[in-house]
């Protein structure tokens, strides 16, 4: 690859993930429009529409049979069906949390995400700790603690989405399924509990469509798009970027978050938040202080060794 090309090809790599982490970022926008509509409604319509749109992309891009072959492998099937729980009850709670004014909270969730990430590669995968690394998730600890014992609150709603996220996480890396064909094989796999939930437990003024406005019907059939389409960026940045650089885009989406639920939502942000967000800002500027230095490192030892 020329060095032209490389450079357009890491210029839409940004692009791309700027464009999905931005879009989870104001996801909650689009939550708040439907607020009417109960949170397990919302996360029913999520997974009708993605299993269409997504299994309509499965036949565009010609992957039909990755579909058929994961059937003939039911232990890794049934993984997935467990990270596919793990991502139902996390998709619930960020419906529910937005829709109910708990945007920062989810913001929080999605700040501690990455330092959870490290923790589990660590607990799980067996990966060494660097000094600053270790500093970065207790201070995630230090700043749970501090709001537990300080302010007699826990932040669960963070907790339970980051957790439920890192987990999910965990459990896809064991799995050699891609994102458009894994994204499908969950929905599948949840869409069986959400129709009985629909057909035969939804009671809500939204639950039957022919009786709602046609622009309720239209943000509820979005769903699918505002699921699959920042999926799409990711796996397209990912294809362009070093796994590394895609990690500093992250912290965009609890970033806009934090604006949203501050300055156009009017959450309180209240001491013992502040606090904790302050102390969790830190750790994230440890770790990402840290990447920072171990890939110029990484990267100055590889021009040594090639000159």
């Amino acid at each position: 690859m020329t060095t032209d090309a490389f450079a357009k090809r890491t210029k839409q790599g940004v692009f791309f993930a700027a464009a999905a982490y931005s879009m989870w970022g104001i996801a909650p926008i689009y939550f708040k429009a439907v607020s009417q509509v109960p949170a397990l409604e919302i996360l029913a319509h999520r997974v009708f529409w993605s299993f269409g749109l997504v299994f309509l992309l499965l036949v565009v891009s010609k992957k039909i049979k990755q579909i058929s072959a994961a059937f003939k492998e039911p232990k890794k099937l049934a993984l997935l069906g467990l990270a596919a729980m793990f991502i139902a009850c996390n998709w619930f709670l960020f419906i529910w949390a937005t829709t109910n004014g708990f945007i920062l909270d989810a913001s929080l969730g999605y700040f501690i995400n990455p330092l959870l990430n490290v923790a589990i590669g660590m607990l799980v995968f067996g990966e060494r700790l660097r000094k600053l690394q270790w500093v970065a998730v207790l201070l995630v600890l230090a700043g749970v603690l501090l709001q537990l014992f300080t302010f007699g609150s826990i932040p669960w709603i963070a907790l339970v989405l980051a957790g439920s996220f890192a987990t999910y996480g965990a459990l896809r890396k064991k799995l050699p399924f891609d994102s458009l064909t894994g994204l499908w094989l969950e929905v599948a796999l949840m869409l069986p509990v959400m129709l009985v939930y629909f057909f035969f437990f939804a009671q809500s003024s939204a639950s039957n469509m022919l009786l709602n406005t046609w622009q309720l019907n239209l943000l509820l059939i979005l769903a699918g798009v505002v699921t699959t389409l920042p999926l799409l960026c990711f796996t397209a940045a990912a294809q362009r970027l070093r796994y590394s650089t895609l990690g500093f885009f992250q912290y965009i989406g609890p970033s806009l978050m934090f604006i949203l639920a501050v300055f156009i939502y009017d959450e309180p942000l209240q001491l013992e938040r502040l606090l904790t967000f302050a102390i969790i800002w830190s750790a994230l500027a440890l770790y990402s202080y840290d990447a920072i230095r171990t890939y110029r490192l990484l990267k100055a030892n590889t021009v040594k060794v090639g000159s």
